[in-house]
């Protein structure tokens, strides 16, 4: 398990990285440019499914109680303490934007994927941190 998850924290901080080259561009400029716009929005996507995939490995490897929803997966990691509860509650919402760039993306309003990419990427970077601190737990 430990290394299918070291795996997805690599691919987390490629993608993770890849938006953060996209944060010089402006609303208007990714509202313009369909394939800018379709870049920030698939690497959001594939950076929270990298994230709810760890968690739920991890539920497994526990043997937590199966989450019936995305968000869920996130919550359950903050109330068994692998995630501070406050970071989970917040993050868990990224859950909410991984639907909606699922299912919605002709619908994904331009302004609120540019505060997404703006000000919420140090996000992935905690979650990282904190699956790390997890591993490390783990192997002692």
């Amino acid at each position: 398990m430990k290394d299918e998850i070291v795996s997805k924290l690599q691919l987390l901080k490629e993608y993770v990285k890849f938006l953060r080259s996209y944060m010089k561009y402006s609303p208007e400029d990714i509202k313009k440019d369909f394939t800018l716009k379709g870049a920030v929005e698939r690497y959001l996507e594939l950076s929270i499914e990298c994230c709810i995939d760890i968690a739920e490995m991890i539920i497994s490897f526990e043997n937590l109680k199966r989450p019936d929803s995305y968000r869920e997966v996130i919550l359950t990691l903050g109330r068994e303490g692998i995630l501070p509860e406050d970071f989970a509650e917040r993050f868990s919402e990224a859950a909410g934007l991984r639907n909606a760039l699922v299912h919605m993306y002709a619908e994904i309003d331009v302004d609120e994927l540019y505060i997404n990419l703006t000000q919420n990427l140090g996000d992935f970077d905690s979650f990282a941190k904190y699956i790390a601190i997890y591993l490390g737990k783990e192997t002692e």
